[in-house]
């Protein structure tokens, strides 16, 4: 039982990052097994989410210095594609720090630009719980 909410801590925690993983199918996976507390599974997620993109978020404080660099993950134009995102959109973007591909940008391009900590984790905890509580429900409705 550790095992499956330690693994999905990690996929939650590493998929926030800027590493190209998915946590969404090892949730549903456990969701589906019946063998695991839901409330527990959900909160492993989110926590791991948000753990994963405050990382990104305080890379972005420091990320002016490596971005050149070619081992950089980030390409040129992705981020400054977020850039331009985010200053259209200011703190609000941060709502869509779930949606794949962009999402991982703009949590790295709100510490670039310096958003506040709590106004950041306070989005994207929003948004974050949000996207999980929507899968879940979405799994667990499906099978009554």
């Amino acid at each position: 039982m550790f095992a499956g909410y330690l693994g999905l801590f990690l996929a939650a925690f590493g998929a926030a990052t800027l590493l190209p993983l998915q946590s969404e199918a090892v949730l549903v996976g456990l969701l589906l097994s019946s063998q695991y507390l839901v409330w527990l599974l959900l909160s492993i997620a989110i926590v791991g989410n948000v753990l994963g993109s405050l990382v990104n978020w305080w890379l972005g404080r420091g990320v002016e210095r490596f971005r050149d660099k070619r081992w950089f993950p980030v390409s040129p134009q992705s981020l400054e594609k977020a850039q331009k995102h985010y200053q259209r959109y200011g703190h609000w973007s941060l709502l869509l720090s779930w949606v794949p591909i962009i999402g991982d940008p703009l949590t790295l391009v709100a510490g670039v630009l310096g958003e506040p900590f709590w106004r950041f984790l306070l989005i994207v905890s929003l948004a974050k719980s949000a996207r999980y509580l929507v899968l879940a429900w979405a799994t667990l409705g499906w099978l009554q």
